[in-house]
């Protein structure tokens, strides 16, 4: 499997990519699933030039049924990176506080809308710093973007597919394993997880400061839960952030085929019909909730 090269950035390539005569569009999506929003973080000090883009509000649609963070209006997001100054052709390199999920999680929704030409700067913007390189408080480039919106960049999976792929390939549950195994649930109404799925904690797979490790290691984590060539793979966790954040790791792994259940867990426990499954073993697919 090849693994491909335009995946990361780090800072140093990023600045030099910058101080060139044809910079990326740099946005901030520094994000928190409790506490203040990202764009405090941003106001405080941000890349030169950089934009920011709100991940519930602008990369996600309204919650509800979808999930806590379901795919956003083709035409909301279309206006949104096109205010941010994303064209057609052009890279784009997305950051955020350091874990790197909602810059993974904007990473896969630009590609999902057709914009191929985006990369994840390594270490978000805790790197940067510790690099030494110049923060900004100004305002971003007011620039206006021409991006045409394509949806179906990334492959998708809704609840249907995502139980085909739990019960005939593999469906990694990327969540922490206690709330796996559903002896806790500190955020959703219920616990447990989609029968069938494999749980590959997110933890197992990314550092403590948000990088990715080597190719070789992530492919190495993956193929113990069954991950191969020839087998169809999909993600999810919560919501839709980290499992974007284990869609890149496969896909450096060299796995891009892997899909993203957008709505994840907070989206298959909407119907008390879909089945439940608690413990640490994949399981058989148990009774639905009534």
């Amino acid at each position: 499997m090849s693994v491909p090269d335009d995946l990361l950035v780090d800072p140093t390539g990023l600045a030099a990519a910058l101080a060139s005569a044809e910079p990326p569009t740099v946005l901030d999506v520094r994000w928190r699933l409790v506490g203040p929003p990202g764009r405090t973080d941003y106001l405080a000090g941000h890349l030169p030039g950089a934009v920011f883009v709100d991940l519930d509000t602008e990369l996600s649609g309204p919650p509800g049924e979808g999930g806590r963070h379901p795919l956003p209006d083709p035409a909301a997001l279309q206006r949104v990176l096109r205010a941010a100054g994303v064209r057609t052709g052009e890279p784009v390199v997305v950051y955020d506080g350091g874990d790197g999920m909602a810059a993974a999680r904007a990473w896969w929704t630009l590609r999902w809308a057709g914009h191929a030409e985006v990369r994840v700067l390594d270490g978000g913007f805790p790197a940067w710093t510790a690099a030494g390189l110049p923060v900004s408080t100004g305002p971003p480039s007011s620039r206006t973007g021409d991006l045409t919106v394509r949806p179906g960049g990334m492959p998708v999976l809704d609840a249907g597919s995502a139980a085909e792929v739990a019960a005939g390939g593999v469906l990694v549950d990327v969540r922490a394993a206690a709330r796996y195994r559903g002896e806790t649930e500190p955020v959703d109404p219920v616990a447990g997880h989609i029968p069938g799925a494999v749980n590959v904690p997110a933890t197992d797979y990314v550092g403590t400061d948000g990088r990715l490790p080597a190719a070789e290691t992530l492919r190495a984590r993956f193929a113990e839960a069954g991950v191969r060539p020839g087998v169809r793979v999909g993600a999810y966790c919560g919501s839709g952030v980290t499992a974007a954040q284990a869609v890149l790791a496969l896909h450096r792994a060299g796995c891009p085929g892997a899909a993203l259940y957008v709505g994840s867990w907070s989206n298959w426990i909407t119907d008390p019909d879909r089945p439940v499954a608690l413990g640490a073993d994949p399981g058989d697919p148990a009774p639905a909730r009534r």
